[in-house]
């Protein structure tokens, strides 16, 4: 934060996290900096260091005002301290944790000089509720600053006064899209919204929120939108059912969240400040307590420690220039995240023009989205475009640091690639495989330096998924694996390392549960049906959809090579090569278990889009399959989920993943493993290991061997452990 520079500054009082200076002698700014921390967050200690820095202002003879601002480098406030809500026992015990920040935002909103919140980095949950209570905001129209009440993906909700400040600040539609969504806005969307009054320069942040603070409080005309509204019930009550049907959709009633969001709204615009306040410190105690909301803080804890490691005890090496082998799918993909979110440059080496153009074209599409929703500029845009160029042949990759090789999962073309990839950079670049099934000690057998080859393993679509497995083989290096993690972490992915062994983890994890879909289409349980069954349980699309998605052509390619190595468990009905031969790749070529693009529809006489995707009816004389649905949702859900889980208990004990909470991470991120239950390892502690295995004995059973849970499972369930403490 830049200091106020013309005026003389008196320092006047320091409680811990807070700090008060005199400004030109009229006004007070209160810079907020925790202590030994790189971000601010709330804690509940930090209560009475404020209600003491604030007397102290009021004490302070001469102030026409106070400002509010951040002693951080690049960062507002955070968010509230998780933790603190982690530490309450009961929900009485979380609903006074509400009642208390209440209680200290009260006396921000009623203090009797105007205060003015100068934003400038990441002002999130209590920080923006902090804000709310102040009577001006201001921001820096730096691309760090960003304001939301992320609250709803911890399972919670705003406690401290979020859901009543804002609604009445930027109209009812707009708070609740804010909050239902966690979604951050920029400084330029909050000022158009009404949520901050100006936005500057961060050079001259502080000397307008100090000239604003003298100007007093800002008298605020109510939205003409928000009037309506508020006068009309009819209109009211349309918009929180239209809410709360967007959020059934979404969340098919998993969380609880959205829902008491849109209660404790209603209830404080329709009953009152009073009876607002109290049902959100109700509805917060009970959130805390709610076994969803464990499951995701888990998550949250869990992706910041991931964030804290660099995989190896050696230091990355430096990186500044990228290469990758192949500009399909996942190439052009790997290429936008580097250029975008990792700024670095990035040079795609395909055999022909089109695969160039294919990946440059990919990205100026996802750029080009980002502009027409004003959330980047036409400049920006051209700025990034710049950091990606194409090359036919090893033009430029002299200089690469890292190559990412992303062609056909064909072993042969990859030795090739590695011995190619050495060759040009005489061994001084790392090579990382995008393969996702090849082990890659197989791939860097040819290597004139195998410690120099590694897996980077990434999900589809790449701009989306924030997974990537790292793979070292034996001979991989220390420095290469922390480097390769390092540029991860650049990317914005989240980065697991595990182990080198077919499909590694979550590919590994992922192939029982689609055969065990694919058993049930044989045995005439319809494609939607089974589609339904797990979308029901939480995944956010059912198995065919994701064959579709993924391409059922490269389903194909990974399943023999689990079955070599893994052997029967891994065996998929024939229906799947018999979809694959038939030229069904899914979506990518138009048709897979579900028809894409044009189809004609019965009532019009014309071809139109149809917005609902459908089953091709076809595949089911393909496969000589006359569906009957006789197994419950239930049923077909437990069958996929729980060879799953034997798997990847199998993989916990094997080392492929390094600890169960690695388990999760790679589950949630990798493949929608419903975030509700915090992933497979957590879900099995929340059943009882005992259950588990009780359940999947039950299923071998009836359904054979294959479900017969594994030796440490097994083991676990007699000594009575959990995976978790």
């Amino acid at each position: 934060m830049t200091h106020h520079s013309e005026t003389e500054v008196q320092a006047e009082c320091i409680q811990d996290a807070f700090r008060l200076e005199v400004h030109a002698q009229t006004v007070g700014v209160i810079f907020i900096d925790v202590p030994n921390e790189k971000v601010n967050t709330l804690k509940a200690e930090f209560a009475q260091q404020f209600l003491a820095i604030l007397q102290q202002a009021q004490s302070t003879s001469g102030l026409k005002g106070l400002v509010i601002t951040s002693g951080k480098k690049d960062s507002f406030i955070a968010g509230a301290d998780i933790s603190m809500i982690a530490d309450c026992k009961s929900k009485e015990e979380a609903s006074e944790l509400s009642r208390e920040g209440h209680k200290l935002f009260d006396k921000l909103e009623n203090y009797p000089l105007p205060i003015v919140a100068a934003i400038h980095g990441a002002c999130l949950g209590g920080g923006l509720e902090l804000a709310l209570a102040c009577h001006v905001r201001v921001c820096s129209n730096d691309t760090k600053t960003r304001l939301g009440l992320p609250e709803v993906q911890l399972g919670l909700l705003p406690g401290s006064g979020g859901t009543q400040r804002l609604p009445k600040l930027i109209g009812i539609p707009n708070a609740l899209d804010m909050m239902l969504t966690g979604r951050q806005l920029r400084a330029k969307q909050a000022q158009r919204m009404g949520l901050v009054d100006d936005v500057v320069p961060d050079t001259i942040l502080l000397d307008v929120a100090i000239a604003m603070a003298k100007k007093g409080k800002v008298q605020r005309a109510p939205l003409p939108w928000q009037q309506r509204l508020l006068s009309s019930s009819l209109l009211r009550n349309k918009v929180f059912s239209s809410a709360k049907q967007t959020v059934m959709r979404k969340t098919k009633g998993h969380y609880p969240a959205p829902e008491k969001i849109i209660q404790v709204v209603k209830t404080g615009v329709e009953k009152g400040a009073k009876a607002g306040y109290e049902a959100e410190a109700k509805a917060f105690g009970e959130l805390v307590m709610t076994p969803e909301s464990a499951a995701l803080r888990s998550l949250f804890f869990a992706t910041t420690s991931l964030k804290n490691e660099t995989g190896s005890s050696a230091k990355p090496l430096k990186f500044n220039q990228i290469g990758i082998l192949g500009g399909g799918l996942m190439g052009g993909g790997i290429a936008f995240v580097t250029a975008m979110k990792g700024n670095l440059p990035v040079r795609i080496k395909d055999i022909n023009d089109k695969g160039v153009t294919h990946a440059l074209g990919y990205s100026w599409e996802l750029l080009t989205q980002r502009v027409n929703k004003r959330r980047m500029l036409a400049r920006e845009r051209s700025a990034v475009m710049a950091k990606i160029s194409g090359t036919l042949t090893y033009q430029g990759f002299e200089h690469a640091d890292i190559v990412v090789e992303a062609v056909f999962e064909d072993l042969a073309l990859k030795r090739k690639m590695v011995t190619e990839v050495q060759n040009v950079t005489q061994g001084k670049a790392i090579f990382a495989s995008n393969t996702s099934s090849l082990p890659i000690h197989q791939i860097a057998e040819p290597a004139a330096h195998p410690e120099k080859v590694i897996g980077l393993h990434y999900f589809s679509p790449v701009d989306k998924m924030p997974l990537v497995e790292v793979i070292p083989h034996q001979k991989t290096d220390d420095e290469t694996i922390a480097t390769v993690v390092a540029f991860a972490k650049r990317q914005g992915k989240t980065a697991i390392v595990v182990g080198d062994d077919a499909g590694f983890y979550v590919n590994r994890i992922l192939a029982p549960y689609l055969c065990e879909a694919a058993e049930c289409l044989m045995a005439g349980e319809s494609i939607e049906h089974i589609d339904s069954a797990l979308v029901d349980f939480g995944f956010p699309v059912g198995p065919f959809n994701l064959l579709d998605e993924v391409g059922i052509d490269v389903g194909t390619k990974i399943l023999p090579i689990l079955v070599n190595r893994f052997g029967d468990r891994f065996k998929a009905p024939d229906l799947l090569d018999k979809v694959n031969k038939d030229d069904r790749k899914g979506k990518k070529n138009g048709k897979g278990f579900y028809l894409y693009g044009h189809q004609p529809s019965s009532k019009l006489r014309f071809w139109k889009k149809s917005k609902k995707r459908q089953v091709d009816k076809s595949i089911y004389s393909l496969i000589n399959v006359h569906p009957k649905n006789h197994l419950s949702k239930i049923d077909i859900a437990e069958r996929c989920v729980m060879l799953m889980l034997n798997e990847a208990v199998r993989c916990l004990d094997e080392k492929i993943i390094q600890n169960a909470r690695d388990g999760d991470i790679g589950a949630v991120f990798g493949i929608g493993f419903p975030p509700f239950f915090g992933g497979p390892f957590r879900y099995m502690d929340s059943l009882g290991i005992q259950k588990t295995v009780d359940t999947m004995n039950n299923l071998a059973e009836r359904y054979g061997d294959k479900f017969r849970p594994c030796e440490l499972l097994c083991k676990m369930a007699e000594e009575n452990k959990t995976f978790f403490q």
